[in-house]
């Protein structure tokens, strides 16, 4: 039993924005990825926009440097179906990328402090 090819694009896409969320959550470049991982910086981004398809091997090595198990590159995927990112999606992974940019701890409290309270008054 075959996957349509179409599902498997879906599969690599999902993977490849799970791949970049996790590299972005932890404030690396894409750069810095592939450097860790041992490929060039287009082969890395080739991952995250799931234009090629990832090994077993690499992607055990993927997870292995972002800190995670293999699994979670395919949590929620059959709830997504395969759906990218929403603008609203993008937003926090860019307050999470630029708060770990912050290099002063009490400046990061902070901001964690204000998120809190203003989520308290929605």
């Amino acid at each position: 039993m075959s996957d349509s090819p179409k599902k498997c694009q879906g599969i690599e896409r999902y993977i490849g924005q799970r791949i970049r969320e996790r590299r972005v959550l932890l404030g690396l470049t894409q750069q810095q990825l592939a450097q860790l991982i041992g490929v060039t910086y287009q082969q890395a981004h080739k991952y995250e926009r799931g234009v090629n398809r990832v090994s077993a091997g690499r992607l055990y090595q993927i997870s292995q440097v972002l800190g995670v198990s293999v699994g979670y590159f395919y949590e929620d995927y059959e709830e997504s179906n395969g759906h990218t990112l929403n603008d609203r999606q993008r937003l926090c992974l860019e307050v999470s990328r630029n708060f770990a940019n912050i290099p002063n701890t009490r400046h990061q409290q902070a901001v964690s402090q204000l998120c809190r309270i203003l989520a308290a008054e929605a």
